[in-house]
Formats: structure tokens, C-alpha cells, sequence
């Protein structure tokens, strides 16, 4: 087994991100594909194979960075990444970033609870205070999730990013450890 389960949710679990050659086939893939990259700013990036294997190994070396792979339960299929970077320890604060790669996987809740057993592991267990976010607006689906895991609409770059012809409003979100009331890790102990 090449996944480790280090949050456990109900349908999905968080594991150290990986590096072997079919996981980096698949974010090599995803990476070139406009349905998720229209939606985090990546599109005018060419990302190559060597690329993208040299990208994830450094990033694994990282330890400040918590980044993750989102697995399936049922089936230990990767589906996806949610991570937590930027961070500032003096103010408690992160960033999160999210996709769900697998286009089989969107829009059925599943990166919904990968946010939320993030923010339980970034409140509950890594001490933050703040948990933030940008999102481009034509991005409906993601902020309507975002909003429904509970972050706030805490302001905007308009015309921000250049996509496809145009310009998009870079909208900002946050989340306090006081407004997230959870419990969605089920392999913790105490």
C-alpha cells in the first residue's frame, strides 16, 4: 500500500503526498487539463512529466507545508490534493488551496469533506487561528462550497487574473478557529 492514512474521514482520507511514477503521471495529467486548471490559475502553464515529478518530490521535502493526497476509502483511488501553506506563526495563519483532479469525483462532496477535515486538522491540531483562501469568481462551484464549510467573503482583486480573454475578480475568504464547529476526523483518539 503506497497511501497512508493520516486523516481519515468518512468517504475519503488525507495521506502524506506520494511520489510514485502513476501519481505523478496523474498530476501531470491534471495539470494539463483546462477543467481544473481554468479554476486555480494555472492554464498558461505547460507542466511536463520531469516537471511535475521534480515540483511534487520538493514540495514533499518541504515540512513546514502540509499537503496531501485525497484518497478514496473504498477504493484507495487518489482523486485529488487539499494542502495547507503560507504559513505565519506569529499570526497562526494558513493557506488552503484544494482540487479534486478526477472530473468523476467533482461535485459529489468530496472535496467539501476534504476542507472540512483540513480546517479540523489545521484548528484542532496545528494551533491556527486563520484559514484563508482565494477563489476566482467565475469559480461558483468552489464558493458556494467554501461558503457552506463555513469560510467568509472577506474581500476582492477585481480583474485580477488574465483567462482565456479576459479578466476575473480574485475573491478572498477566511475562516476563524471560533467560527468552525466540527468533529469529521474518525481516526483520531483523543
Amino acid at each position: 500500500m503506497k497511501n497512508f492514512k493520516k486523516v481519515v474521514g468518512d468517504r475519503i482520507y488525507l495521506s502524506p503526498k506520494s511520489t510514485f511514477d502513476e501519481d505523478v503521471e496523474k498530476y501531470t495529467k491534471w495539470m494539463n487539463d483546462f477543467q481544473v486548471t481554468d479554476y486555480i490559475g494555472s492554464s498558461s502553464k505547460i507542466v511536463t512529466y520531469n516537471g511535475e515529478k521534480e515540483w511534487l518530490e520538493e514540495m514533499t521535502k518541504n515540512r513546514k507545508d502540509k499537503n496531501f493526497d485525497i484518497v478514496t476509502l473504498d477504493e484507495d483511488k487518489l482523486i485529488g490534493t487539499v494542502s495547507l501553506d503560507g504559513f505565519n506563526f506569529t499570526d497562526r495563519s494558513a493557506v488552503l488551496g484544494i482540487f479534486i483532479g478526477d472530473a468523476d469525483y467533482r461535485s459529489h462532496g468530496y472535496g467539501t469533506e476534504a476542507i472540512k477535515l483540513m480546517l479540523e486538522y489545521g484548528f484542532k491540531y496545528l494551533n491556527l487561528h486563520s484559514i484563508r483562501l482565494d477563489v476566482l469568481d467565475v469559480n461558483e462551484r468552489a464558493h458556494k462550497c467554501y461558503l457552506k464549510c463555513g469560510f467568509k467573503d472577506t474581500g476582492c482583486d477585481r480583474d485580477r487574473v488574465f483567462l482565456n480573454g479576459k479578466y476575473y475578480n480574485m475573491l478572498h475568504m477566511d475562516i476563524l478557529e471560533n467560527e468552525f464547529d466540527g468533529d469529521f476526523i474518525r481516526n483520531k483518539n483523543v
